[in-house]
């Protein structure tokens, strides 16, 4: 007992120490276990807990290998997920790959949708195509007729034939049926003139010679006339210079002896003359003898032009002569002695040359000047040219002067200080007072300027001819009283009544209310138009005898000469062809509508209207179109034929919209419609040393309809480079030569231009073919403007001493469009480079920049009209291009000195205002789903 005792008592309590220390390993255990799954679960993602089951196992697996089975484990699975990975990113890349490729195909796709659209579009454009050559050939079989030829030309072979002379009598009934021989003037001669040689066949006041000044000039100024020729036997009329010592020192002499002097010894020659028994102070028998009078002198025509203020005795000593059937010109005539519709009258020749003569003459504006009427001048009447109604017309000219008005008088019958009497030959006409600076400074101060006739029976003198020239000159409307019974200079081709108020005697006492009921408008348009006379037919000897020649030539019905082109030169040799490439790919689509059929090049139609434009409209072209010296291919006044003439009788070229039944986009686009017959345009584009960019902008004149021609101005003397590969567009692409770098080298008229509607381009716009196509549609309704899409107005600043400036900013109102992108008439490139003053393009030389609004005051000056904007863009310049001169700073500062130069050159601004622009029809109207707008985007 006692062992068991013993033995009991030494089990018990290592059984208990041992349980004790499986338990706490057993904690230690579960605390290990738990912390390491707390950090699993903040360094892992969360697992799925049907799967922590398997990585307690991993774990108890773990603790229970070695350290080298786990560094291998770890070994193997790194290697996994390095293949893993490798094989991750190759699905990777072929995953990219595949979605390149279908991106690809989808855009393959596409552009094969829009190229069957194009393609779609191409068809259609080539179906209206055949549709409208099928047309052109029913109509040339249902004319089948050839076009009208020229009638044959009657140039005579031979000298006018030896007939006898004719008495006074016959001289005094001269008219053109009866004294005028008409077989040497056939319509299609061209009217060819010969002048006598005024050093061989001059014919004067025996002693003395014709003045070396007029000689000369004539001789050089009839050298420029198209018409003179050589061959006496095929001139159509005879020019004879006749005259006298024509002393017009006398005037431009202060020492009043001297001329004293100068005119007792004309009056001892002229008394000795008579004593010698010739009342002659002309020597006829030397006309007489002139190889091609032929006994009577018809088609003869004997200039007898006056420089300066000279007497009657001096300037018209071939009134008292038997000139049989020779036709007379100049400016004083007798009333019983000027044969109306025979002899012409013409002022005197007070100018210089030729050239520029803007400079002579005052500002138009303000409309209302210091003096409301002006006139100075003395009058020393005889006995036998007394008469009651011209004395009481001095007696109320005094007294108008003297009346208590708020309107100035300047009237001077008096010459103050004293003007030595000329020699007046029982005249009684007015005198000039002062000198030519002194009355041009009175004449830019007056409003109107009175004209007096002469106190007898003359239906013109020189000294009332000279004052019409200097009132005209100074921008003094003039005043004529008793133009009844007078004659003025070209009356049957100028219209006085629009440049001067023409007012019988008997109204006198009703001038100073006539004067003031002119209003201000009507005062302007009467002065534009009296300069518009001067400078283009009085102004200097190359102005009066190229109107003498023009009147007769118009008087006989005959065409002028064409206008002379200017002849392109390409820049390419003969044997050198300018590389071609393919079609440009790629370039700006096209919107999906048709704009226009594919027709072949289609000049348009020159030279229709020779024989019947100065029959129909001979005043409107003396006196608005102002240039009736050439004949022009065509002219933007040509006159429209009526809605019917498309569809009945004169049909021929018309492209009625749907036929005549109209319609929406789809119609529209098949026909060019209009009030005109068919007809297409030419791009000219002006380029200097930028190939690339022009390469671009020819690229994308790809396709376009309409387009006939494109004409590029090379401007640079460097020639294009051998290897350049000009785009291939579907026309024909000139290359000229340009005869130097020029702005003004834009509007020269080539003769590759064959279409009356020429694009201006830069050779850096950026234009979509809609908008061309577009512009060109409004430009034929508008033909005598200028068409195009950027606008730009002349603003007033008052801050700058009251200038005009350039302004290129947003503007509800516009008064150019810029050439850069804009339609024209060819006929305003002639003007441009022939009668545009040379002032204005030696301006734009100098700065290399204006030409643009050069042109824009050409055409308002013209036809004053504002342009024609169209579309809502304002600017056209490519976005990428390299930088152009408009970039430059003083570009800005130099267009605002242009404006004002130009102004001064024109004396007015003839720019105009306007607050319209043209957009598509239908362009923002709901219309039918099936139907189609005319342009969609504009």
């Amino acid at each position: 007992m006692s062992l068991a005792c013993e033995l009991g008592g030494g089990t018990y309590p290592r059984r208990y120490k041992l349980t004790i220390l499986v338990l706490v390993l057993l904690v230690l255990l579960s605390l290990v276990a738990h912390r390491r799954l707390l950090n699993d679960e903040n360094d892992s993602p969360p697992m799925d807990v049907h799967r922590s089951r398997p990585l307690l196992d991993a774990y108890e697996d773990f603790s229970a290998m070695r350290a080298s089975d786990l560094k291998m484990r770890i070994e193997e699975m790194l290697r996994i997920k390095s293949t893993v990975s490798v094989e991750l990113r190759e699905l990777e890349s072929r995953r990219q790959k595949l979605q390149s490729d279908i991106s690809q195909y989808n855009q393959k796709i596409e552009e094969l949708k829009q190229e069957l659209l194009r393609e779609q579009t191409e068809l259609e454009r080539l179906k209206i195509s055949v549709e409208q050559a099928q047309v052109a050939q029913r109509e040339a079989v249902q004319r089948n007729t050839p076009d009208l030829a020229l009638p044959r030309t009657l140039m005579p072979s031979a000298l006018p034939r030896k007939m006898n002379a004719v008495s006074v009598g016959v001289t005094a009934s001269c008219e053109m049926h009866n004294c005028f021989d008409h077989s040497r003037c056939s319509l299609t001669s061209g009217f060819p003139v010969y002048l006598y040689d005024p050093d061989e066949y001059g014919v004067q006041r025996k002693g003395y010679d014709i003045d070396g000044f007029l000689k000369t000039t004539l001789k050089q100024t009839l050298g420029y006339n198209v018409h003179i020729v050589k061959e006496p036997k095929q001139a159509c009329i005879y020019l004879v210079l006749v005259g006298e010592a024509l002393l017009e020192q006398d005037l431009l002499r202060n020492n009043r002896y001297a001329a004293q002097e100068a005119e007792q010894q004309q009056r001892v020659t002229l008394a000795s003359q008579v004593a010698d028994g010739d009342s002659s102070p002309i020597d006829m028998s030397k006309l007489y003898k002139l190889p091609y009078w032929g006994g009577d002198g018809r088609n003869h025509v004997l200039l007898n032009l006056a420089r300066r203020d000279l007497s009657s005795r001096r300037t018209n000593s071939l009134l008292r002569q038997n000139t049989m059937r020779a036709i007379v010109v100049q400016s004083s005539f007798e009333r019983d002695q000027f044969r109306p519709n025979y002899d012409i009258i013409v002022p005197p020749i007070l100018g210089p040359p030729g050239g520029d003569v803007w400079q002579e003459c005052a500002s138009m504006v303000p409309a209302r000047r210091k003096y409301l009427l002006s006139f100075q001048g003395e009058l020393r009447p005889s006995p036998d040219t007394s008469n009651p109604l011209d004395d009481f017309i001095l007696e109320h000219l005094a007294d108008m002067a003297k009346g208590s008005t708020q309107d100035q008088f300047r009237l001077q019958f008096q010459c103050v200080p004293a003007t030595e009497q000329q020699e007046t030959d029982s005249q009684a006409d007015w005198t000039l007072c002062g000198t030519d600076s002194s009355r041009k400074l009175l004449l830019k101060d007056s409003t109107y300027a009175l004209i007096l006739p002469p106190l007898n029976q003359r239906v013109s003198s020189t000294l009332m001819l000279a004052r019409i020239y200097e009132a005209l000159r100074s921008g003094a409307v003039p005043v004529i009283l008793g133009a009844d019974e007078l004659r003025l200079p070209y009356a049957e081709t100028l219209d006085w009544r629009r440049a001067a108020l023409l007012l019988p005697k008997a109204r006198i006492t009703e001038l100073h209310f006539l004067l003031r009921a002119v209003q201000d408008a009507d005062l302007l348009l009467l002065r534009r138009q009296g300069r518009l006379i001067w400078e283009k037919y009085l102004s200097s000897v190359q102005a009066t005898v190229d109107t003498v020649i023009a009147s007769l030539r118009d008087r006989l019905g005959i065409p002028p000469r064409p206008v002379p082109p200017v002849i392109a030169q390409s820049v390419f040799n003969s044997s050198f062809i300018p590389l071609k490439s393919d079609p440009p790919v790629g370039m700006d689509t096209e919107p999906e509508e048709s704009l226009g059929p594919i027709e072949p090049p289609y000049a348009s139609p020159a030279f229709r209207r020779n024989y019947t434009i100065l029959r129909m409209q001979s005043k409107e072209a003396w006196n608005d179109w102002l240039d009736p010296f050439y004949m022009y291919p065509q002219l933007p006044f040509d006159p429209a034929l009526p809605s019917e003439a498309k569809f009945m009788g004169s049909h021929t070229g018309f492209r009625p919209i749907g036929k005549g039944i109209g319609g929406a986009g789809k119609e529209f686009s098949e026909a060019l419609g209009g009030n005109y017959p068919r007809e297409q345009f030419t791009i000219v584009m002006l380029t200097y040393e930028r190939e690339q960019v022009l390469m671009d902008s020819l690229g994308r004149l790809y396709g376009l309809p309409y387009l006939h021609k494109v004409v590029v101005v090379w401007n640079s003397p460097k020639p294009p480079l051998d290897d350049l590969r000009w785009p291939d567009i579907g026309v024909p692409v000139a290359v000229v030569r340009a005869p130097r770098n020029s702005l003004n080298n834009r509007f020269l008229p080539f003769d590759v231009i064959e279409t009356e509607a020429v694009l201006s381009v830069d050779d850096d716009a950026h234009l979509r073919h809609d908008e061309i196509l577009f512009g060109f549609r409004v430009w034929r309704e508008h033909r005598d403007r200028v068409v195009g899409f950027p606008g730009r107005y002349h603003a007033w600043d008052l801050s700058s001493n009251n200038m005009w400036h350039y302004n290129s900013n947003y503007s509800c109102e516009l008064s150019m469009v810029l050439t850069g992108a804009a339609f024209f008439h060819k006929y305003y490139m002639y003007l441009y480079s022939y009668h545009l003053p040379q002032a204005i393009r030696d301006k734009v030389d100098e700065y290399m920049n204006c030409e643009d609004i050069a042109m824009n005051f050409l055409v308002s000056h013209v036809t004053r009209k504002p342009p024609v904007k169209v579309t809502s863009r304002w600017t056209f310049r490519c976005p990428g291009c390299p930088v152009s001169l408009s970039e430059d700073d003083t570009h800005f500062q130099e267009r605002h000195k242009c404006i004002n130069f130009f102004s001064q050159v024109f004396g007015y601004t003839p720019l105009l205002n306007t607050q319209y622009r043209a957009d598509s029809i239908l362009f923002k109207t709901r219309i039918p789903h099936e139907k189609q707008k005319c342009f969609k985007y504009i």
